[in-house]
């Protein structure tokens, strides 16, 4: 395996800021707005946003969590021996007539937010849901595109992309992966 660093530490932490620029300048403001993190690490990059947020606006935005483990389609075919759950939907507020803001590392298939979205619909009907993520890797299996990117990497099918973040992986990186040539 061919090892490729995309993003350090550093390079990470000016995509979210620049990510929470926009957030806030498309919403014009944060009122409205929830920041909802798709565990695990979309929960993580979620609050790295939140803080940025809130030291722009010089207030807080609003926050949750969600795992999708439930209303994953290829839960099946994915953990054939293993029972669908929920773990904890945390969304302290209302959603109804609320922006959502869906937060994730890596927007691959589209299936992960395409769960994510039947999650939050279940409760309630927001006003607008958007989408925030570190790294889009492009082949789509769903009319499914993000409102926020930190980086476009375009990657073929057999290559990896790895996120790992301080509060996980005890480091910062963004990993590309491939299969080395023979």
């Amino acid at each position: 395996m061919v090892r490729n660093e995309l993003l350090d530490g550093p390079s990470m932490a000016r995509a979210l800021t620049r990510i929470a620029h926009e957030i806030i300048e498309r919403n014009k403001g944060i009122d409205e707005c929830i920041l909802v993190g798709i565990k695990t690490r979309g929960a993580f990059l979620a609050k790295r946003l939140a803080a940025r947020i809130e030291k722009i606006e010089g207030k807080p935005i609003r926050t949750g969590e969600l795992d999708i483990t439930l209303y994953r389609d290829d839960l099946s075919t994915k953990h054939e021996n293993e029972q669908a759950h929920v773990e904890q939907v945390v969304i302290e507020d209302a959603v109804v007539n609320q922006k959502i803001i869906l937060v994730d590392d890596v927007l691959y298939t589209g299936r992960t937010v395409r769960a994510a979205l039947d999650a939050v619909m279940d409760l309630g009907r927001p006003a607008q849901i958007q989408l925030a993520v570190l790294i889009d890797r492009g082949h789509r299996e769903l009319p499914i595109r993000a409102d926020y990117v930190g980086k476009n990497v375009p990657t073929s099918g057999s290559e990896r992309i790895i996120v790992n973040l301080q509060e996980v992986d005890q480091q910062d990186c963004v990993v590309l992966y491939k299969e080395e040539e023979a």
